[in-house]
């Protein structure tokens, strides 16, 4: 026969599992309350107190605990750039004179071919190394490394 500590457990358990499937730390928030109203269960206190070490334990993994998991799991820096936001930064040659007062310039990035606008509003010739700064729609704005 199972004791009420036990079922604590298998609960706290099972919330373990489910935060696999889910973002957020919400179900693993709800696991360590279980696990300490287990731990009070299993001391012999009545259902009052392993409610309140629920509630209780909820309070201090949602604010104590999360916070800590969440600002080391998703920091922004280790954010992956993808598509084209992985342009920014990267660098190419210049295969068609960039000129902005006449609206020209091509260059080649990655072995992709793009249009291209100087950052610095200067003239940059055919075979120029460069460097992508930002994008902005399908043009990219690019300067002379």
């Amino acid at each position: 026969m199972l004791s009420v500590w036990h079922i604590w457990i298998l609960v706290g358990i099972a919330l373990f599992i489910g935060e696999i499937f889910t973002p957020g730390f919400l179900l693993a928030c709800l696991g360590l309350a279980c696990l300490a109203s287990a731990a009070v269960a299993w001391l012999g206190f009545g259902l009052k107190v392993q409610l309140t070490a629920f509630i209780a334990g909820t309070l201090a993994a949602f604010f104590g605990v999360r916070p800590f998991f969440l600002r080391h799991c998703y920091r922004e820096s280790s954010a992956v750039r993808t598509n084209v936001d992985a342009l920014i930064g990267k660098t190419g040659r210049v295969i068609e004179p960039i000129d902005n007062r006449v609206g020209s310039g091509r260059v080649l990035v990655g072995g992709d071919d793009w249009k291209a606008v100087s950052v610095d509003g200067i003239f940059i010739d055919e075979g120029t190394a460069i460097e992508v700064v930002k994008l902005e729609g399908t043009r990219l704005y690019v300067r002379s490394i």
